[in-house]
């Protein structure tokens, strides 16, 4: 048993090093997408929770197209826009996500 705490207390470390690294790289992929910091910032750490890390690859391919990184994206296009991806889950974090941001509860 005592061989094993130093594991677990390693484990739940590095545990929130990784989700600290996969929040900071979503909120990365929203904001390549044209999503404001603010917004990005609000949607990616609900999103790094509830989704896996597949999903969360699917949203990262989603990039502003032309002309839409002179300015960002609303909540509303960019969950438009993750309706291409084809996963109702991706998209219903997604929008949910986006709804609490948008009322300030994100």
């Amino acid at each position: 048993m005592r061989a094993a705490l130093p594991l677990l207390v390693f484990a739940l470390a590095t545990g929130g090093c990784v989700q600290k690294i996969a929040e900071s790289r979503v909120r990365s992929a929203l904001v390549e997408a044209g999503l404001s910091d603010k917004n990005a910032s609000c949607m990616a750490g609900r999103m790094v929770d509830r989704l896996t890390i597949g999903q969360l690859r699917k949203l990262e391919a989603l990039k502003a197209r032309a002309g839409e990184r002179e300015r960002p994206v609303s909540i509303g296009e960019y969950v438009e826009r993750v309706r291409r991806v084809g996963d109702s889950e991706v998209i219903a974090v997604t929008a949910s996500s986006a709804g609490l941001c948008a009322v300030g509860l994100g």
